[in-house]
């Protein structure tokens, strides 16, 4: 019966929808993580240090000067590392590594899913004219864009649309898009290629021993 459980556990995880939501309107950027049904917040953060470290400074002035100091001594002495310029690594060692990622990359076309995608496009201009070709444009230009999104990414929802704005100074923009792809599909293909990876890396550092080609 435990395994019944084990394997009911399983299943449920590897359903999971794990994905990022971006959204971006007048307000900036904002991104979510997405896991299962819970949505965390990266961009911007939610951090209130910027309020912590104003008590201290008014409360600390005399230590936050030692630190200024002293970072300003860390600063010059990362600037002089990165001065150094550092020897580069072999291209043939690089490229197997630049192909596999690529091939990675590749794996997941109409593997990830497009839960939303909402773009929103206000063309501004006071000449009737010129936002009439602008419009044109602006819808040729998506009807482009949709097959090779549809190449890639399963999509289930959109709505798009574009505006002119006789009165506006400016052409605004506003979008949103949730992407999601399941644990278990993922964690499949970080397996296999993982696995691929590690023989590669395995044979770039055998070969810089001296060793034979694995």
């Amino acid at each position: 019966m435990g395994w019944l459980i084990t394997l009911g556990i399983l299943a449920l995880l590897a359903g999971m929808p794990l994905g990022i939501s971006v959204c971006y309107d007048s307000a900036g950027v904002l991104v979510k993580v997405i896991a299962g049904f819970l949505r965390i917040q990266v961009v911007p953060s939610k951090s209130k240090s910027g309020k912590k470290d104003k008590k201290e400074k008014n409360t600390k002035s005399g230590a936050t000067e030692k630190k200024a100091v002293k970072q300003t001594k860390a600063q010059k002495k990362e600037a002089a590392e990165e001065s150094t310029v550092k020897k580069g690594g072999s291209a043939m060692d690089f490229m197997p590594l630049v192909r596999l990622a690529l091939e990675f990359l590749g794996t997941f076309t109409r593997k990830l899913r497009i839960n939303r995608m909402e773009l929103r496009i206000v063309l501004a201009g006071d000449d009737p004219c010129d936002l009439a070709v602008n419009y044109g444009k602006a819808w040729t230009a998506l009807g482009n864009l949709w097959p090779r999104l549809e190449e890639v990414f399963v999509i289930r929802k959109r709505d798009v649309e574009v505006q002119c704005d006789f009165e506006g100074t400016q052409t605004l923009v506003t979008a949103r898009v949730d992407i999601s792809i399941t644990l278990g599909r993922l964690m499949s293909l970080l397996v296999c290629y993982g696995i691929r990876a590690l023989r590669q890396y395995m044979k770039i550092t055998d070969k810089r021993k001296g060793g034979a080609a694995i």
